[in-house]
């Protein structure tokens, strides 16, 4: 009896990421400020969108000595596709996290503020009292500080909104994330026409309208014009755009990289279509040069 070798089937091959174009390279976090702020971060035990975000910028941004600040724990309810966050059923409510905040807010320093969170839909207010008292104590300690939060979707609890933008902040922003067509796949527990029911509530209210949106997960030119229509219509002043960047092997795929003339010709098409404010680049994020935002005219 002849043995036939065994043949083996090939193992299949991990599908391989596109690789990065130069004019997405950063530099490695370094620097006596990036040091101090590290340090600040670490003693007085917060969490930032930039770590756990995996944001490009965050040695640019610590290394000027300014930090978006995540509150309410760093474990999000929503599974959000494109999100380095962890996503789970979180166990962290901290009172006492608002005075935390405010004074390293103050020991850094900062001129202008960022302060975004986590999505807490087990909680009856989505974490709003939070939201008030870290803005309203904020305030209290370093009142020549402007702020901008980034808050989270309510899911059309309109109370919850109303009390997180009512402690004086400067900019309110709400990230749209992506096109209409794309919202099941990329933000599956939320809603493209409540999200731009909150922007419009948000400028009803008074307050600075923002938002941001993610280019190269697979939407058009078309797409991203209607998106900015819809804003501009809904109250919008402020928009960013910049690059998705896969996190993860488990996160969503990068569709395209877009060049950087195309982000340049967005922030025309932008400007054309009534926003105020165009932030728009591969680098670009939601908290990028935060600090100009502050100056967009109310009217």
């Amino acid at each position: 009896m002849i043995e036939l070798p065994v043949i083996s089937a090939p193992a299949p091959e991990e599908p391989t990421r596109k690789r990065k174009p130069d004019w997405l390279r950063v530099k490695l976090p370094v620097g006596p400020e990036y040091a101090k702020v590290r340090k600040l971060v670490d003693n007085y035990k917060l969490h930032t969108i930039c770590e756990s975000g995996n944001c490009p910028n965050m040695g640019e941004c610590w290394g000027a000595g300014t930090a978006t600040f995540m509150i309410l724990g760093n474990v999000c309810t929503r599974s959000c596709t494109f999100c380095a966050v962890a996503t789970g059923r979180p166990t962290e409510y901290d009172v006492e996290e608002p005075k935390r905040v405010a004074e390293a807010i103050k020991l850094m320093g900062v001129k202008h503020a960022v302060i975004t969170s986590v999505n807490r839909d087990e909680l009856k207010d989505r974490g709003a009292e939070v939201w008030y008292q870290t803005v309203v104590q904020t305030k209290a300690i370093s009142p020549e500080t402007t702020i901008e939060t980034l808050i989270p979707d309510t899911k059309g609890n309109w109370e919850a909104l109303y009390r997180m933008i009512e402690g004086g902040q400067e900019v309110v922003s709400h990230n749209m994330e992506t096109v209409g067509r794309l919202y099941r796949m990329v933000r599956p527990q939320a809603k493209y026409e409540r999200s731009l029911e909150q922007i419009k509530r948000i400028r009803e209210a008074g307050k600075r309208t923002k938002t941001g949106i993610m280019l190269g997960i697979g939407e058009t030119k078309e797409e991203v014009f209607k998106a900015m229509d819809d804003l501009a219509a809904n109250g919008l002043m402020i928009l960013t755009l910049g690059q998705y960047l896969q996190p993860t092997k488990l996160h969503l795929e990068v569709a395209e990289f877009i060049h950087p003339d195309t982000f340049a010709m967005y922030q025309e098409e932008g400007l054309k279509r009534g926003l105020k404010y165009v932030e728009s680049g591969p680098l670009v994020r939601s908290s990028y040069h935060a600090e100009r935002h502050v100056n967009v005219p109310m009217d």
